[in-house]
């Protein structure tokens, strides 16, 4: 699990001036360790915005994606061929899953619920930046705050100073301590 590599859109709603505006939002969810990236916000995911995250994803330096990885996507039109030929150059294998298929991108969709469930449905976004926000702070909060049960109630990324002991608590609440 650590070369797969999941990617979906997900909408939501956001106040602006202009009145209701849908946003989409596309995010990139690391499989193996369940760490998620936002990679963009946009309500018009055209051709060229599309181009920008690719080579936002693959950068060599700080990209999420790299060589010999695995990118499960369903078959969205917005992911356009440019799109597909720069994940291909970047040497990450695409996966299309089979149309009117979401069980087999069961990992995406549940993040997708979560986020939806735990943080935008309890908020009223005024503007982009107010739905940036939410999602960088629930996506930290993903990362360091929140149990995961598919690793133990334990949080993915904790802080390096904490790191040891709670991986020793929740070894010992487990039940998986030396014995």
């Amino acid at each position: 699990m650590d070369v797969l590599v999941a990617t979906d859109f997900f909408t939501t709603e956001v106040w602006t001036l202009g009145g209701l505006v849908t946003y989409y939002v596309l995010f990139f969810l690391h499989l193996g360790s369940r760490k998620v990236h936002v990679a963009g916000v946009t309500p018009h995911p055209n051709e060229a915005w599309m181009m920008q995250v690719a080579r936002n994803v693959t950068m060599e330096e700080w990209g999420f994606l790299s060589p010999g990885q695995y990118l499960i996507h369903d078959r969205d039109g917005k992911y356009c061929p440019a799109f597909q030929q720069l994940i291909d150059t970047a040497g990450v294998k695409r996966v299309p899953l089979p149309p009117r298929s979401p069980n087999l991108n069961a990992y995406a969709e549940r993040w997708v619920r979560s986020v939806k469930e735990e943080c935008l449905a309890r908020f009223i976004l005024f503007g982009e930046a107010s739905l940036r926000h939410a999602l960088t702070q629930y996506v930290e909060h993903f990362h360091h705050e929140r149990n995961h049960r598919a690793r133990a109630t334990c949080s993915f990324f904790l802080q390096s100073a904490k790191t040891q002991n709670v991986k020793a608590q929740c070894s010992v609440a487990n039940g998986l301590g030396d014995s």
